[in-house]
């Protein structure tokens, strides 16, 4: 630097530009609805970006009062996604983390409550030196300076400072409770300066079944009041069942003032996979390479090629796995969101196509058979006709008879089966019987139990909902060097996953269940928490107090789900005997390449079977 000054005059202004690069950041709102798919396509626009060489990190604002989403139910905003740090999220910060192969912190997930609690908390220290608190300044320059903060903190594992932020606020244009952001990045993007500030705005084009016609009307009135705000949209992304017609772009593109090639038309597909592809195909890049100056290398894009190859072979399979999942929420799919994904992961990585068959818990108790019987019969169905059966986490009492009933025919059949977080304690309640125990129970449903099964944590505060579980990354020891879970992470002495839970397994009868075949082959560090059970003389009988799908990844789906699909397509034991070697026919071609810049990674390669 000094030599530039030297040779060049620099003044100090230009010196800080060298030396600090200028931070791009691309902010993604919607219109019409809500859940038309904003957390998709912020996720493929972040990949495609990444493909480019950048690095890139996500930010996700929710306008709720809610410190966090870890005291939400599943039915209001779908599942509720745990980070490293123990941050309760947002399920779209899981899509981030998956389409992006990056690690957020809670940080990375901005509220209203967060933002109205830190303002507070300066106000009560004096900071404002007595002056009034408002929405305008504090409020919006609170939101500007937590984005600005954040968007810095570096999200891959090598460490480096992301050049490219993407944001994506919650909910649509017009709801008051998302007016103090709109009014914070009409300033925002003065203060960044435009060049380095971009508007993508997802809009919905509906195409009523009476017509067959596409109308723009809601998009329009959407980008109307958007640029009544202050926000000009610099691309609008059009949801639709199918691809825009011509005129209807250029409609969109004469009333909203925008160019035509600024409408993206992204219309329904068969695999989010193909998103991302789909946005590279109508010249995104090359409108942000152009629109913010990305420092972007031409070089051969091996990252999107692997995208292209795990989607085109996503639409290519024939053989079939099925998998019930049984839980207290399946009405909603976004409940289960990365359940789900992390069966697909595996799925395509034996090369089969998935069926999840829905099951509620509650039909398949008895109380159903007398009250509704069809309903009963055709759960039961369901159980029987899958080649595997999953049990995801759950708080409550509500449907616990049924999650048993669905452990216990699992056992006697012989049917593989993954149990996690609370359900493996469940795996626990069908031994009490062995135990000789007439009362034992789980403090959460009787809390009198004389040999209680199941016990609080310690960091278990009954009195407050918010943050009180044992959340996070934990340390997981496994104890066992024949544990098929353990072969399945690779033979390692440990792994580290997510915790999200209030209960554990009462340490002291821990001798019991062992005589009667349940092996604890995974403890914490302290040797005290039970963390992974075995069933001896089972196919695949699982159960984790972690949550293993927060973690999965479309090219490095996680072990417990490998193996219940693996088990499921009669495939365990040849890929167990060939000693869980990755073999020379895999997935995607030697032309794919990291999904990390500037860094080449041994390839995935799947097992043969």
């Amino acid at each position: 630097l000094y030599r530039l000054w030297a040779e060049h005059s620099l003044t100090s202004e230009s010196l800080y530009k060298v030396k600090c690069p200028p931070f791009r950041y691309i902010l993604v709102t919607g219109g019409v609805i809500s859940g038309i798919g904003k957390g998709i396509i912020a996720s493929s626009v972040g990949t495609i970006l990444k493909s480019c060489g950048l690095h890139v990190t996500a930010i996700k604002i929710d306008p709720y009062i809610n410190i966090d989403a870890g005291t939400f139910s599943p039915y209001e905003h779908g599942e509720v996604f745990v980070l490293d740090d123990g941050g309760e999220v947002d399920l779209d910060l899981g899509n981030y983390e998956r389409f992006l192969d990056i690690r957020l912190i809670k940080d990375n997930n901005l509220t209203t409550g967060k933002i109205y609690q830190s303002v507070i908390n300066k106000e009560r220290k004096g900071d404002y030196l007595g002056k009034t608190v408002q929405v305008v300044p504090h409020i919006t320059d609170a939101i500007q300076e937590w984005v600005m903060k954040q968007a810095r903190i570096p999200v891959d594992d090598d460490g480096v400072e992301p050049q490219v932020c993407v944001i994506e606020l919650g909910g649509t244009v017009g709801d008051i409770e998302s007016m103090p952001f709109i009014e914070a990045f009409r300033q925002f993007q003065f203060k960044v300066k435009r060049e380095n500030f971009c508007n993508i705005h997802v809009s919905l084009v509906p195409q009523p079944s009476t017509t067959g016609e596409q109308k723009t009307k809601p998009t329009q009135n959407s980008v109307r009041e958007l640029r009544g705000l202050g926000l000009s949209p610099d691309l609008i992304m059009c949801r639709c069942a199918m691809p825009l017609e011509t005129s209807v772009k250029e409609k969109i593109s004469m009333f909203c003032h925008v160019e035509p090639t600024q409408v993206i038309c992204v219309h329904d597909v068969s695999s989010i996979y193909k998103v991302p592809l789909l946005l590279e195909d109508q010249g995104v890049v090359n409108y942000f390479c152009k629109r913010l100056n990305l420092p972007v290398e031409m070089r051969p894009r091996k990252m999107l090629t692997k995208w292209k190859e795990m989607a085109d072979r996503s639409d290519r399979l024939l053989e079939h796995v099925s998998i019930a999942l049984v839980g207290k929420y399946t009405k909603l799919a976004d409940s289960y969101t990365s359940v789900i994904k992390a069966l697909e992961h595996s799925a395509l990585a034996i090369n089969h196509k998935l069926e999840v068959k829905y099951i509620d818990s509650a039909d398949l108790e008895t109380t159903t058979l007398q009250d509704e019987p069809v309903k009963y019969h055709e759960a039961w169905q369901k159980l029987c006709s899958s080649h595997g059966v999953l049990v995801p986490g759950g708080f409550g009492v509500r449907g616990t008879e049924g999650k048993m009933l669905a452990i216990s025919w699992a056992r006697k059949q012989n049917k593989p089966f993954l149990g996690e977080r609370f359900h493996m304690v469940l795996s626990h309640i069908l031994y009490q019987s062995c135990l000789s125990f007439s009362d034992a129970n789980s403090t959460e449903f009787n809390p009198e139990s004389k040999h209680p099964v199941v016990i609080d944590m310690p960091e278990h505060n009954p009195g407050q909902m918010g943050g009180t579980m044992r959340l996070g990354k934990r340390q997981t020891i496994f104890k066992s060097s024949t544990s098929v879970l353990r072969r399945l992470y690779g033979d390692v002495e440990y792994v580290e996953e997510r915790h999200r839970h209030r209960f554990e397994v009462n340490p002291e009868l821990k001798h019991h269940f062992q005589k009667k075949g349940l092996q604890f082959v995974g403890q914490d560090v302290e040797g005290e928490r039970m963390e992974v059970i075995e069933l001896d003389d089972h196919c695949y009988f699982v159960g984790v107090q972690y949550h293993p799908e927060f973690t999965s990844r479309p090219i490095k789906p996680s072990p417990p789900y490998f193996g219940l699909l693996l088990a499921a397509a009669g495939k365990l034991q040849s890929y167990l005997a060939k000693g869980c070697r990755l073999s020379p026919r895999d997935t995607y071609s030697d032309r794919s390449g990291s999904s990390s810049p500037d860094v080449d990674i041994t390839e995935l390669r799947f097992p043969s079977l």
